[in-house]
């Protein structure tokens, strides 16, 4: 990623933080809207998995700029996801409901560039995952 973009992944990212819980709860909603099928893939209390989903947000956000710290987390996150079930065409429907919240989140401050950005982000993101699981 270019720094203009990590920057830009950053700064939308720290508006997002103070309505986190709001934003992982419309994220979950919006996923299981779009694929009913990976609701039973959430066992604990969703408002926990709410705040796991953004604490991570915010470990890969902060960790954009040296990737080489944050990947092997990264890598181990998607290994586990295979024991919960994860299959590797989720990650495009998790891609969309991500976007899709912080388009909802972010509002005008949701920018093409933003929207790229966090795209460029998620991809790179949801890569490292796969290549843990098929690593497994």
């Amino acid at each position: 990623m270019r720094p203009e973009q990590i920057e830009l992944v950053r700064k939308t990212f720290a508006k997002i933080q103070p309505i986190s819980d709001n934003a992982a709860e419309m994220f979950y909603q919006h996923l299981f809207e779009m694929d009913p099928s990976l609701k039973p893939l959430f066992k604990r209390d969703m408002k926990k998995q709410g705040r796991m989903l953004m604490q991570m947000i915010d470990f890969a956000v902060k960790g954009l700029d040296d990737p080489e710290t944050i990947l092997p987390t990264i890598q181990a996150l998607g290994k586990r996801h295979i024991g919960y079930g994860v299959k590797e065409e989720y990650y495009d429907t998790v891609g969309k409901a991500l976007l899709w919240t912080l388009e909802q989140g972010l509002g005008s401050d949701f920018t093409q560039e933003a929207k790229e950005a966090w795209g460029d982000a998620y991809k790179l993101l949801a890569s490292v995952m796969i290549d843990g699981s098929k690593n497994s």
